[in-house]
């Protein structure tokens, strides 16, 4: 029975027992944390991995035949399991009956119908149409209701999305993202790949989370595996890992500043940006942190010293510290694009989104690969505006820098091991790393001769992106930007 599911447990079922199934490890806590459809020789097979609190995981799979691939929704139960429904659909051709949104999701109007580009017998890429199909975007209509369209291609250098503004006054009454524009195949192009080969382009699905990604790869690729690492080795990691949410945080704190015209704040925040990515380049060689990071092992060139971060963090938090005082400043950032814990909580965000909303939720915590000992906490806010994102990332600078510099006493100068392997048997295993936007969710499945048979990656900006449509209701167009910032999901990461 579905009551009787124990988290932990693999348990295969049919199309008819899954709702009830899944809906009781909801009830209990979990969360749905992906959803990998694998094309096997005479079926489809679907994997609902649910993770919770203590490193708690249970996975349900669905076996569906080729002729009738169809699978029953859960959307009505679990957003996250809607959006991962349609991109089966739209990458497999397995249709989530009953879906309660049944348009595309990852393919856009000019995609050939009936052209599935995961299946194996598709893997010739046909003529793309000209893009002439409109998006079925709800409109909204009233006395005063205009639309403002914004992208997909932006001023800069941000990567191309959509957004559909129904406005009155200046008011945003409902906004629509579109976004899937830059699909690169990333899950595609791991299959029949080593790992070692795997590692490389994990590092690039989000170039800004280099580590994150890469990561959750190798530490999934372990797990199929049965490798062990040594204890220095992931202190190492978990430093990479805080040295990558540095940088991120220090450049988004300066650039929220900058969007509400506060530059000089904003330029001195990037001159420590910039010091702390030439840091990132004595340490592996890049500046992004990549090169570090092999199944088995890890190696650095060299290791920060302690004092450089702390001088830089303290230097980060009167710049915050000027920021917050300035009462133009904070009359903007408090009230703006507010997502409240229950929408936040159903929604199913991650990371510090999830963090600014009063939602406890870390990675580090729940699912830890190391101890990071007492200097480590979570940070959490519960206003859940843009006051509440910025002051809970300027308060993990301060919690980083702590975790980095005990990590670095506990390393007592090492800089890791040269080891690296790659399986040569079969294996599935996942893994969760608290990235800088927050959880990163690798499943990795490995063929009899150890290379990747399917590698499933759930960036957070996955989850967090319907977040952000919720937070704009009622917000005025101007701050669209200041707002938009203050979430910064990545459009890359969420379109693999």
């Amino acid at each position: 029975m579905a009551d009787e599911l124990m988290p932990g447990e693999l348990r295969h079922l049919d199309r008819a027992e899954l709702p009830a199934a899944a809906g009781a490890l909801l009830d209990a806590g979990s969360r749905l944390a992906l959803v990998a459809c694998h094309e096997d020789d005479d079926h489809f097979r679907i994997v609902y991995s649910f993770v919770g609190a203590a490193s708690l995981r249970a996975d349900l799979v669905v076996t569906v035949p080729r002729d009738d691939a169809w699978i029953p929704s859960l959307a009505e139960i679990s957003l996250p399991a809607g959006n991962f429904e349609r991109g089966i659909r739209d990458l497999y051709g397995v249709v989530p009956r009953n879906h309660p949104q049944p348009h595309r999701l990852v393919r856009h109007g000019h995609w050939p119908r009936g052209w599935y580009p995961m299946l194996r017998a598709n893997a010739i890429v046909p003529e793309f149409e000209p893009d002439v199909e409109s998006f079925p975007f709800v409109p909204v209509e009233g006395p005063g209701v205009y639309e403002i369209a914004v992208g997909p291609i932006h001023a800069g250098i941000i990567e191309p999305g959509h957004f559909r503004f129904s406005v009155v006054g200046e008011t945003i009454v409902r906004m629509e993202a579109r976004q899937w524009y830059l699909h690169r195949g990333v899950e595609k192009v791991f299959e029949g790949k080593t790992a070692g080969e795997g590692v490389l382009l994990a590092e690039q699905i989000s170039g800004d989370t280099a580590v994150g990604h890469s990561l959750a790869f190798v530490m999934a690729v372990e797990q199929a595996a049965g490798i062990e690492v040594s204890e220095p080795d992931r202190l190492l990691r978990a430093l990479l890992l805080e040295l990558e949410r540095l940088y991120n945080h220090v450049t988004d704190l300066g650039s929220l500043a900058n969007d509400v015209g506060f530059s000089i704040i904003d330029a001195h925040a990037q001159g420590l940006r910039e010091q702390l990515l030439r840091i990132n380049k004595s340490v592996t060689g890049h500046r992004l942190l990549r090169g570090a990071l092999s199944v088995g092992g890890t190696r650095v060139n060299a290791l920060p010293e302690a004092a450089d971060l702390v001088r830089i963090a303290a230097a980060m938090a009167e710049l915050a510290g000027i920021t917050l005082g300035h009462a133009i400043v904070r009359g903007r950032f408090t009230g703006t694009a507010r997502l409240s814990n229950a929408h936040a909580t159903q929604i199913g965000t991650l990371g510090y989104v999830a963090r600014a909303s009063g939602i406890d939720t870390d990675a580090r915590n729940e699912h830890p690969f190391v101890n990071l000992g007492e200097v480590f906490h979570v940070v959490t806010e519960d206003s859940g505006d843009v006051l509440a994102r910025y002051t809970v990332r300027a308060r993990e600078v301060e919690v980083s820098t702590a975790v980095a510099v005990d990590l670095l006493r506990r390393l007592q100068g090492h800089t890791g091991t040269a080891f690296s392997v790659n399986p040569t048997s079969a294996g599935t295993g996942l893994a969760l790393v608290e990235a800088w936007r927050g959880t990163a969710t690798h499943r990795v499945e490995l063929a009899a001769n150890g290379t990747l048979a399917r590698v499933k990656v759930v960036d957070p900006s996955f989850l967090n992106w319907p977040a952000v449509p919720d937070a704009l209701s009622e917000t005025i167009v101007p701050d669209f930007p200041l707002a938009n910032k203050s979430f910064n999901l990545s459009y890359a990461g969420n379109d693999l």
